[in-house]
């Protein structure tokens, strides 16, 4: 039976309890939980409790892609899976994401999210974004990122071509990892909400903003010159033509 590693970076956050929770309920049953505090100096005590049901790696504060690396080349498992510290897994989120891979032959997998509060009660329905073609799924990129970090299962293979986060993005790590991985293989949409995303006024995604839009930027530049080349390779491969505006 394949391992999943489910890795989840925390630094300050009240719900990791929850979050640690969540990951070790899954109805899958082979999984190892590798939690990375990046240097946490609150809400430690909410992890004493499991430190026998996981494994307990502590570091400096370097950042979420410091943390997920270091998780990453301390894990086991066949196939990684990112949970932050305050959002939650449906139960049943690796079974069926493992079974959808599997079923397809790929090597990467997103699905949409629901969106949740502070009590962790539901405040939208599921929000995802999926494409009828390769072509219309790298172009999106051009304009931001899309792609849920918490809806992702990877198979680790994907890291020995695409490369771990990149470290000095500490924000927009994720986007560029993405797109990394979007250059060798093909990410596949399961069209189930499997993640709860918690929106609090402590998230990072608020608190950063600034930050997150300046490094997304920078990616977009990086990136732009190849992702025209990939979507004018994939529109001439179906003979769709190319027009960057669609």
């Amino acid at each position: 039976m394949e391992k999943v590693s489910i890795i989840i970076p925390f630094y300050n956050c009240p719900y990791v309890d929850q979050a640690i929770e969540s990951a070790l309920q899954q109805t899958y049953p082979n999984i190892e939980v590798i939690l990375v505090n990046d240097g946490s100096t609150q809400f430690t005590h909410k992890v004493k409790k499991y430190l026998e049901k996981i494994k307990y790696i502590e570091k400096e504060n370097g950042g979420t892609a410091t943390a997920l690396n270091l998780g990453i080349k301390n894990a086991t498992g066949n196939y990684f899976s990112w949970l932050s510290s305050d959002d939650i897994y449906h139960p049943e989120k690796i079974a069926k994401q493992l079974r959808f891979m599997l079923e397809q032959q790929t090597n990467a997998v997103y699905s949409p999210v629901i969106f949740i509060d502070s009590q962790s009660k539901p405040t939208s329905r599921a929000i995802g974004v999926s494409y009828s073609n390769r072509a219309l799924f790298l172009n999106h990129f051009l304009q931001g990122c899309f792609i849920n970090g918490c809806s992702v299962l990877l198979n680790m293979d994907v890291f020995s071509k695409s490369g771990l986060f990149d470290e000095t993005f500490r924000y927009a790590h994720d986007y560029d990892l993405w797109i990394r991985i979007a250059q060798h293989y093909d990410f596949q949409y399961l069209n189930e909400p499997l993640v709860f995303y918690r929106v609090h006024e402590e998230m990072g995604t608020r608190k950063h903003i600034n930050a997150i839009n300046r490094e997304a930027r920078m990616i977009q530049q990086k990136y732009y010159n190849v992702l025209l080349n990939m979507i004018r390779d994939e529109r001439n491969k179906t003979g769709l033509g190319f027009d960057r505006r669609n």
